[in-house]
């Protein structure tokens, strides 16, 4: 369990950095860059629970720990899936918006924004 315990924390470590760096970034209008920071709170997310999986596989019994992590992986997984999803919802919608508008929102019935 001691390599998964530190896989996990790695992985944890590494979710973590994107996402503070997605956010860390300027806020340009860009949809690409808009679609990274809507996805940073994920991959926060995915990161503490890859951090619970990752201790508790450090330092609980193995059979705990292997349930404890499957259940951390496959939820963090999810949840990095959900948000990707919803993202590129958003950042579709967003593009198709813009385009119906001719990006002038005076003669357009929909929100521009």
């Amino acid at each position: 369990m001691l390599i998964a315990g530190l896989l996990c924390l790695s992985a944890a470590v590494a979710s973590a950095g994107f996402g503070s760096w997605s956010l860390a970034r300027n806020r340009d209008l860009d949809t690409t860059a808009m679609a990274l920071r809507a996805i940073a709170p994920t991959q926060l997310a995915a990161g503490v629970m890859l951090t619970a999986g990752g201790a508790v596989a450090l330092v609980a019994s193995p059979h705990t720990a292997l349930v404890v992590v499957i259940v951390c992986v496959a939820g963090a997984l999810g949840t990095l899936a959900a948000g990707s999803w919803q993202s590129a919802r958003f950042a579709l919608r967003r593009e198709v918006t813009a385009a119906d508008c001719g990006n002038n929102c005076s003669v357009c019935t929909q929100s521009c924004s």
